[in-house]
């Protein structure tokens, strides 16, 4: 695996408190890593810690490129969406960009950037027919969903998301979103 940058988009739910294992996970393999956190996960993690950890502001909102016209965050040759909420499933999969780390996203699996989602959702929310349906697009898409029997990764019963958030699959994630090296598929 070659070394290359890595954007992880976290949302606010249990799991995010732990974002510091897949940029550990990261950073083990050379990899650098930025942060983009939906308003809902800025209440999860901590902040200041990754911001010194990757060398980057954590981002949340649209920002304005820097004197020098350059834009501040580096080029992407993978992406995760973990924890992935059941609201952001669902607005990525329909294309609704109303915030900073929807549009990001989205505009780097149009450019086809290797992207890996981890949905942390119930099984309540899951057994609905709308997500049932963006996780189909999505991976449609060519997007990896990291969800199911097969994954090793399935919705929790409702109220049990506190167990399942030690067992959720960092390391994995960065696996799958890492296979095709940014060689294979020119840092875009």
């Amino acid at each position: 695996m070659t070394s290359g940058h890595l954007r992880i988009v976290v949302c606010g739910a249990g799991p995010a408190a732990d974002i510091l294992q897949l940029i550990e996970a990261a950073q083990e393999q050379s990899w650098t890593t930025t942060v983009v956190a939906t308003t809902s996960a800025l209440d999860f993690i901590d902040t200041a810690t990754i911001t010194e950890l990757t060398g980057n502001p954590v981002r949340s909102t649209y920002q304005t490129p820097d004197v020098s016209g350059r834009r501040t965050m580096p080029p992407v040759d993978a992406l995760i969406i973990a924890p992935a909420t059941y609201n952001t499933v669902n607005k990525l999969a329909s294309g609704i960009t109303d915030t900073y780390p929807l549009t990001s996203t989205a505009e780097l699996i149009g450019r086809k950037i290797p992207t890996v989602v981890v949905p942390f959702v119930n099984a309540a929310l899951a057994g609905r027919t709308p997500y049932q349906r963006s996780i189909a697009d999505l991976r449609a898409e060519g997007v990896c969903v990291i969800s199911g029997p097969d994954d090793d990764w399935t919705p929790h019963p409702p109220g049990t998301g506190t167990d399942r958030r030690a067992l959720f699959p960092w390391r994995k994630a960065f696996q799958l979103a890492t296979q095709v090296s940014p060689a294979d598929t020119g840092r875009r």
